[in-house]
């Protein structure tokens, strides 16, 4: 991993890190399976192989995150050579005790070298810092890098919102307890 400094994000800094591609390549999707009928109401989701490997665009476009950025008190930035290379945005608001990664995006060419990793557990530091009881982290079921992440820092499915995001994409929370 390459030599990063993680801090709160200056805003000085915003247009650079909205400038990032924060498209993602993916060859598998979460597919979800509902049923509901008079006497049961269940829902699944289930790995599935794309014939192909896919680019997807984030679900917000970045106007929304320009406005969202400056209602959100807490951004985080991660740095290398004093140039941003990625960014966690989080809202404490959603449940208490709860910390909400809402944005996790990394520079395209800074990808797959940990610095998505150093934001969760930089927030994670921070909200244990805070007493928070658990962190959550919103992503697309289409997002299997993301949930690969997750995964791997383990954190559990703990639910899913339908029609989430601006377009109607669902969004799939992992969570992880934090100590």
């Amino acid at each position: 991993m390459p030599e990063i400094e993680i801090r709160p994000a200056l805003k000085t800094d915003l247009d650079a890190l909205l400038s990032f591609e924060t498209h993602y390549e993916t060859s598998h999707v979460w597919q979800m399976d509902s049923t509901n009928d008079e006497n049961q109401v269940s829902a699944s989701f289930r790995l599935a192989r794309l014939p192909r490997t896919l680019k997807q665009d984030y679900p917000r476009p970045p106007a929304l995150l320009t406005s969202r950025w400056l209602e959100s008190g807490i951004v985080l930035a991660a740095y290398h050579q004093d140039k941003p290379v990625g960014y966690v945005r989080i809202s404490e608001n959603i449940a208490p005790g709860v910390i909400w990664i809402t944005d996790l995006v990394v520079k395209e060419t800074m990808r797959r070298k940990g610095i998505a990793k150093a934001l969760v557990l930089a927030i994670e530091e921070w909200g244990v810092r805070r007493k928070v009881k658990s962190v959550s982290l919103e992503m697309q079921s289409k997002n299997f890098p993301a949930i690969q992440l997750a995964k791997k820092l383990g954190f559990e499915f703990s639910g899913y919102l339908d029609h989430y995001y601006p377009n109607d994409d669902i969004a799939i929370i992992f969570t992880r307890f934090v100590r």
